[in-house]
């Protein structure tokens, strides 16, 4: 595996420590590799701060049509009044 894993499943005190140190070698490497090719390191620091931003609001609308979804299927098995 290229990424080191939690300590343990369960949550304790210095989990997001140890994410943030399991994608630190790769994250490095990344923003290398990418102000190589003429980037930088600003810019590759709000694409960053974008991407995850984005993906915030993606997960919140699947969330929101999740839930929108399962009161529609439970409205279909109500019988009619």
């Amino acid at each position: 595996m290229w990424f080191n894993p939690p300590k343990r499943q369960d949550p304790y005190p210095d989990r997001q420590i140890d994410c943030q140190e399991a994608l630190t070698p790769g994250f490095e490497i990344l923003v290398e590799e990418l102000m190589a090719v003429g980037w930088t390191r600003e810019e590759v620091r709000a694409a960053f701060v974008g991407l995850l931003s984005a993906s915030d609001l993606t997960n919140e609308a699947n969330a929101e049509l999740e839930a929108e979804l399962a009161i529609m299927r439970a409205r279909m098995r109500l019988p009619p009044t």
